[in-house]
C-alpha cells in the first residue's frame, strides 16, 4: 500500500480539471449552453457549470451534479472520468 503522504499535491486538482474538461466536451458534444445544463440540473444561473467545467476558484463537480449530469445528457457517468 503507497503512502498517502507521497501523494503529488496536484494530483485531486488534476482529476478535478479532467472531469470539468470531460463535460464540457460532451455538453458541447450533445449541443447544450451551459445555462441550459444548469436549468436541466436546478440550478438558476450558469455559475456551477461555468466555474466547475474549468475548475475556477477551485470550484469543482460533486458526485451529485455528475449524476444528474449524466442523466440529463443521457452518458453513462463513467465518461466523466475518461483519460484520467
Amino acid at each position: 500500500m503507497k503512502e498517502i503522504k507521497n501523494l503529488d499535491k496536484n494530483y485531486i486538482q488534476n482529476i478535478y480539471i479532467k472531469i470539468g474538461q470531460n463535460v464540457k466536451r460532451i455538453r458541447k458534444e450533445k449541443k447544450v449552453s451551459q445555462l441550459s445544463l444548469a436549468h436541466a440540473i436546478g440550478h438558476k444561473s450558469v455559475t456551477v457549470i461555468s466555474c466547475c467545467e474549468i475548475c475556477h476558484k477551485n470550484y469543482h463537480f460533486n458526485i451529485e451534479h455528475l449524476a444528474k449530469i449524466a442523466y440529463v445528457l443521457e452518458v453513462d457517468i463513467t465518461e466523466f472520468f475518461k483519460d484520467i
